[in-house]
């Protein structure tokens, strides 16, 4: 039986229509690859409280539920777990992005998130984000 790993994502996206993206840290599985962020659902946690969480923890950004639009979702197989990322689009948040747990910060436009090295499970959400900024 397959383990699934809810994890929960935001596509913040900027009044000039760029997503913010962060590198994930040395150490870390899939050091150096750039990801949008947020992170696993901890028990009794709603994807949106998740990813206020998340968000406040790596970005030192609050975000309201009210903020968070589903936008889509990848399925991916990760080592013993399967991986469920939920990716949510935010355009409102009060604070200025800082990486608090990532090495670096990006803000690009969905076209340019091609070149960037990801992690399997965000490269299919890249079109998407296309068609919604």
């Amino acid at each position: 039986m397959t383990t699934m790993l809810p994890v929960v994502a935001a596509a913040l996206v900027d009044g000039d229509g760029r997503v913010l993206v962060q590198q994930r840290p040395p150490g870390r599985a899939m050091a150096g690859l750039w990801e949008f962020p947020g992170g696993k659902m901890e028990a009794g946690e709603t994807p949106e409280q998740a990813l206020i969480r998340e968000l406040r923890e790596e970005l030192a950004i609050d975000v309201t539920a009210a903020c968070l639009a589903p936008a889509c979702f990848a399925s991916a197989p990760l080592g013993e777990r399967h991986l469920l990322l939920l990716l949510f689009v935010c355009r409102k948040w009060s604070g200025v992005p800082v990486p608090l747990e990532a090495t670096a910060l990006q803000w690009l436009r969905p076209v340019a998130l091609h070149r960037l090295a990801m992690p399997p499970a965000d490269r299919p959400l890249i079109g998407l984000l296309e068609a919604l900024v």
